[in-house]
């Protein structure tokens, strides 16, 4: 780990937990990528998405995908205090919009249940799986202890507790409950190009060269099933390639600074 700055107030988990300790891996930038894609696999949010998300302005994208980042970084090394404002504008700006199903034609909320609870699994599967296959987390019990914590991060943003999964077992059963909701509409299947071409600024243009190779292997570590909804095809070999390709780059980047996190005084 990187340099340590002491405090009282360690918020959500503090320096005894898995997700101090994952969270530090650059490894998960590939994680934030995958949770993305998979997350659009559920058309009620990726269309609210589409409909109200900055994401897709090409002026705004960076920015919006900065703040992202910038919240997950505070939810999980914030104090109490800092964690609470952040959510709560989460939370504000979910209650304030709605999106259109042209499915139903119905408009719903962005903060309903079901939509919230189905951003935090992907978001944490994401974590968890690449995680594990990368060697950051070692073992079964410490994936299933990050799972288990990632419940303090539900329920700041409005999702009850003991209604997040505890475990990457619960985590399967629902994806398994909900997957015949799931399909790629075309919102969805736009993002995925889009992810391709991102408006980086002019300063971080020579990232681009990197960004297909990052974003191949963030659509590779999907789940098989999810893949097939992108309608790619699934393969065991496939997946025992991506889970190699993850280690060596878990291995290549362990050179990199890790960020600065407190300790407890």
């Amino acid at each position: 780990m990187g340099r340590t700055a002491r405090r009282t107030d360690t918020g959500l988990f503090g320096p005894g937990s898995v997700t101090w300790r994952v969270h530090t891996e650059p490894i998960l930038w590939v994680a934030g990528l995958r949770a993305l894609y998979l997350q659009s696999l559920y058309p009620r949010v990726m269309r609210a998405t589409y409909q109200n998300s900055a994401l897709f302005d090409r002026k705004r994208a960076w920015a919006r995908f900065l703040r992202t980042a910038e919240f997950v970084t505070v939810r999980t090394y914030g104090a109490s205090a800092e964690v609470e404002r952040a959510a709560a504008r989460v939370r504000a700006i979910h209650a304030a919009l709605t999106g259109y199903d042209p499915d139903t034609g119905e408009t719903f909320r962005l903060d309903e249940p079901g939509g919230l609870l189905w951003v935090h699994c992907a978001e944490i599967d994401s974590y968890v799986d690449i995680a594990r296959r990368s060697g950051a987390l070692r073992t079964d019990a410490d994936a299933d202890t990050y799972v288990a914590e990632s419940r303090r991060a539900a329920e700041v943003i409005g999702i009850p507790g003991e209604d997040a999964p505890a475990s990457r077992a619960a985590l399967a059963d629902f994806f398994a409950e909900i997957r015949p909701k799931l399909y790629a509409c075309t919102e969805a299947r736009r993002g995925l190009v889009h992810s391709f071409h991102p408006p980086l600024p002019w300063k971080l243009a020579p990232l681009r060269l990197g960004v297909p190779s990052l974003n191949v292997l963030a659509f590779s570590s999907l789940p098989g099933w999810a893949r097939r909804l992108y309608g790619v095809p699934a393969l065991p070999a496939s997946d025992l390639a991506t889970t190699a390709t993850l280690r060596m780059v878990r291995q290549a980047t362990g050179i990199l600074p890790r960020p600065e996190i407190p300790t407890q005084a």
